[in-house]
């Protein structure tokens, strides 16, 4: 029975979600599978993959073969390197304590990679939301200043229409004197 190692397709429409499963690759897509190996959310940045290390191993120690997006998963998280170096162990070409050693050397750069993208988006959002806010209270001063500019044109108004009213009261007292 061939096995792959693929995603099964789960989340709603527009919002994938994928379990990575060890399944006989006469299977559907997302029908029966053998071993469920982790999982894969897409929609974050940068995606979150949790999967079993030591059971993907097994797996593609025992011939199972990635599909190709889940080979890329599998290298992403160390799998395809753990594989590698347990195959140097198995030839005599390293011992397991380097092996191990090396592995971890890897992970630990990884996690140090990881954290420091995440750190740069984060910093990335928070230079867009003080740029946003920025450009929110310039437009705010800028409305400020063209209301108050409105208020001090009507005032003038106003006054000018008072002056014109009270010249106009002035005038019709001069026709009633004169009249009279």
């Amino acid at each position: 029975m061939p096995v792959r190692i693929r995603l099964q397709r789960h989340g709603r429409k527009g919002k994938p979600f994928y379990w990575i499963v060890a399944a006989d690759s006469r299977s559907k897509r997302d029908g029966k599978f053998l071993e469920k190996l982790g999982t894969y959310n897409p929609n974050t940045n940068p995606a979150q993959i949790e999967l079993d290390v030591d059971g993907s191993v097994q797996w593609l120690r025992n011939g199972a073969q990635p599909s190709d997006t889940a080979k890329r998963i599998l290298s992403y998280k160390g799998v395809m390197l753990k594989h590698h170096l347990l195959k140097g162990v198995d030839k005599g070409a390293l011992t397991e304590e380097d092996a191990a050693k090396k592995f971890e050397a890897w992970v630990e750069e990884k996690e140090s990679k990881v954290s420091s993208k995440k750190e740069d988006l984060a910093k990335a959002e928070a230079d867009a939301k003080a740029k946003a806010l920025e450009a929110e209270k310039e437009v705010n001063e800028k409305r400020k200043a063209a209301a108050a500019e409105a208020e001090a044109e009507a005032q003038a108004a106003e006054a000018a229409t008072a002056e014109g009213e009270e010249a106009a009261a002035e005038g019709e007292e001069e026709n009633n004197e004169a009249e009279a």
